[in-house]
This record gives C-alpha cells, structure tokens and sequence, in this order.
C-alpha cells in the first residue's frame, strides 16, 4: 500500500525517535507541515541512563517514554510502528515493513548501531549496550553468573563466571564499569554470602592511552584513580584481538578468561543511508553540508550520530546535544524551505560534557572550567534529571537513586525475559509478507 500525500501541506517524514528526530518533530509541531514519525519501537529511550538498567539501578520503564504521549497535542503530527527497510531517493518514498511512504522533505535519525571493528568473536560472544534489550539482556546475564557461581565447584569455571571485561574506556565503558562496581560489591555481597567476593574481577580494557579522551586531563585522571580505588582493573594499551564464549584473546597474549565481555568500544551510523545509496564515511556516516542536507539531495537532512558533522576542522561527537540541535536546526531549515527561503547553517553550541563513575562522584567539564567530584554528581544528577522525558519517569528514576543512595540497595536485581521467544500469530505487530509468512517486525527489533 503507497500512502501519498493527499493533503496541500508539505509532508515531512522523520525516521528515528531518538533525541534528534524528537526534537526535530516538536519545532515542527502546529507548523504548516504534516510529519510522520517512524521507528521501530513505540517509545523512546533515554540512552544517556541505559548502563544503570544493565547494573539493576533502575528498571528498563523508568527511561523510556510512549513516542505518541510525547504528540498528545499536536494534530500535525502522527506516528507509525514499522522498520524503514529502505529509502527510494528518486521517487521519495520510504518501503518499510508494511507499507510505502511518501515524503517531500527527509530527516534521517535513526542513530548509530555497535561497532565491533571487524574483531573476531564479538558478535557471536559479546554483550552490547545500545538497546533496552541488550540492557535487560546484560543484567540477567550478570545475577546469573552469580548464581551459578553460588553452586560452581570448580575453581577455575568460578574464577570466570565472577571475571567481567568491559571492552572500550569511552563514557558508556567508564560509567557501566564503575556502576557494576557498586552492585556487585554492594547489594550482591549480601545477597551471595557462599561466594568468595576475593575472586570477583572487573576488568576495563582501553587500546588507547587514556579514559574518556574527550574530557579534560583532570577528568580523565580523577576517573582513572577513582575506578581503580573502587576495585576496578583498568588496562590502558590494551588491544582485544578476539573474544571467544569462555575468554578475551589479547593481541599481548596476556589473555582473559571470563564468561562476561562487555563491547562498548565504539559505534557506526545505523545502516538505512548505505543501503539507500547515500554516500557514506568508514564509520558508516553520511558526511553533510553546512545546512545538514545530504549530498545532492537538499530535501533530505541528515542529524545525530547518523551525520558526519564537520566543524571548526573537527567532526562532532556522537552526543544527545548534537543530535537536538542538529534536530532543531533541520526543521527549522526544512520550514525555511517551505516559505521558499535558504537554509541557514547548522552551528554547534557546546554545552559541555559530563560524566558518572559512582556514588558521590563524577567530572563535568564546561567551558575551560572542570568540576570533578561530590558536587559534580549532583550537576550530573539534576541535569539527567531534567533531560528525562515525563514526569512519572523523573519520579521513579529519583526513587530509584535515593534508595540506592541511602540504602545501597538495588531494587531491580530481577532476572527478567529480555525479549519475547516467539511472536503470536494473532499479534497485530507481526508483519506477513503476501505468502501470509511472517516477517520480523518492529516488536522484534
């Protein structure tokens, strides 16, 4: 089925309902456009927290939020469950899973996807942390590996099953190994008093020289000493060659044994633009002009980690405040379109950047000044705070933190199904195809 615009206002579709394309749909929102949002989940999620779910800190609800109670208000705008499988540049329209769409103006959100950089192993043997899923996923694994050590009496099988290796000393790397930190060695110690909490090892492995290159050299410093007192093991220099079920191959042959690998050591662009024929970088990026519009297609913008943004002669960070402003900046150059005016240039306003290790502390860096510390967790605390979307989520993630910071208890250390096992057929999620077979559909991605 071909949807076409039927209306006399412009239709502008936005794939992705992450930071940037959210942001993009809300300046579009009482405008004199029509906008469909599409994604393959019915909710955002607030990835900036997705490593506290993987620690049992807070539950997979509390960060995210119904992607149509975001446009309860907002007649122009709709959205639609479904998987973009590709985009036809010629005809403007998008094919996904159930239906064709068409478009007059494009913005391509749709974010970035784990990078495993061609080492062997990842993918089959290695946990990611990009989606609710991986996170559930994540967490289950670790209570179960605690639970099978409870009972192990093999010295050797215990020894790995209690070895977990966070691959990649970025802010997702730093920050998930420092909150696994406090989990084990706070709520999982009292929970498993047969197990010798000696043998537990957490191990950050970094192939460059430093944490958290992007941070100041204070901030990268504070944390490096702050996860080793915590009981971390942080290798710099330190190169996996590959990861297999039971091991972590280390091209210095000082090889790993662990049940647990943890991949957060880089990302490329989700993978629609290149399947659409959209040039993209290495990384899987779609390199765009000073008004974000893709090469030679000004009706197609290009935001978030999707886009290669070159500024000031360096490429912009996969970061939430590049994404919304990007977002901003897109909608606001595709309603300049409409009224028959030039796109302005995008303009990246550098907000700062911030990180958490653990209880009590964190670094924030603005401008030339640095905060690291007590009173940088709470910057940190009250800014994510702020940024998460819905009240009742703010609430429940506040909950969740005093608990946790009065208590040192994690109320979430349940082993729940990451995924459904098998799609009903009576589900209207699931997706035929005309031979009446089912397709994977957006339930299941």
């Amino acid at each position: 089925m071909e949807n076409t615009n039927k209306s006399k206002k412009p239709k502008v579709v936005i794939i992705g309902a992450g930071f940037g394309g959210l942001w993009a749909a809300r300046c579009l929102a009482k405008q004199p456009v029509d906008v469909l949002v599409i994604d393959h989940n019915n909710y955002h999620t607030f990835l900036a927290l997705l490593y506290q779910v993987a620690a049992a800190e807070l539950e997979a609800e509390d960060i995210a939020y119904p992607v149509r109670s975001v446009f309860w208000n907002t007649p122009n705008i709709d959205f639609v469950l479904a998987h973009a499988r590709r985009i036809d540049l010629q005809n403007r329209t998008i094919q996904t899973d159930s239906e064709t769409v068409f478009y007059d103006y494009l913005i391509l959100a749709t974010g970035s996807i784990t990078h495993s950089f061609g080492v062997q192993g990842v993918d089959d043997n290695a946990f990611f942390l990009k989606t609710l899923e991986e996170a559930v996923a994540l967490k289950n694994h670790i209570i179960c590996c605690f639970e099978a050590a409870a009972r192990e009496t093999d010295e050797a099988r215990k020894r790995s099953l209690l070895t977990f290796v966070i691959v990649g000393g970025g802010a997702t790397g730093v920050e998930y190994a420092g909150a696994l930190t406090e989990l084990i060695h706070g709520p999982l110690i009292k929970d498993y008093p047969t197990i010798d909490f000696s043998m537990v090892r957490i191990i950050l492995l970094e192939a460059a020289d430093k944490l958290v290159a992007n941070m100041p050299q204070r901030v990268r410093l504070y944390t490096l000493e702050k996860l080793e007192k915590m009981g971390a093991e942080v290798r710099l220099g330190a190169k996996v060659a590959q990861v297999t079920p039971s091991a972590v191959i280390m091209k210095d042959n000082d090889n790993i044994f662990a049940k647990t690998v943890v991949w957060t050591a880089g990302v490329r662009g989700e993978p629609l633009a290149g399947i659409s024929g959209i040039p993209i970088t290495t990384d899987g990026r779609v390199t765009v002009n000073e008004t974000l519009q893709a090469p030679n297609h000004p009706e197609i913008y290009v935001i978030g980690d999707l886009a290669s943004i070159k500024e000031e002669k360096r490429i912009l960070p996969m970061f939430a405040q590049v994404a919304i402003q990007s977002g901003i900046t897109s909608a606001q150059n595709i309603l300049r379109q409409v009224d028959r005016q030039e796109p302005q240039p995008f303009h990246y306003h550098d907000r700062g950047s911030m990180i958490t290790i653990g209880r009590k502390a964190a670094g924030v860096a603005i401008g030339s000044r640095t905060f690291t510390g007590f009173f940088a967790w709470i910057i940190w605390l009250v800014i994510h705070l702020f940024n998460l979307i819905g009240f009742r989520n703010r609430v429940m993630v506040l909950i969740n933190w005093a608990w946790d910071y009065l208590l040192y208890e994690r109320a979430v250390r349940f082993v729940f199904p990451s995924e459904m096992p098998s799609v009903p057929q009576a589900s209207s999620c699931t997706v035929k195809n005309e031979n009446g077979q089912s397709l994977p559909g957006p339930a299941q991605h």
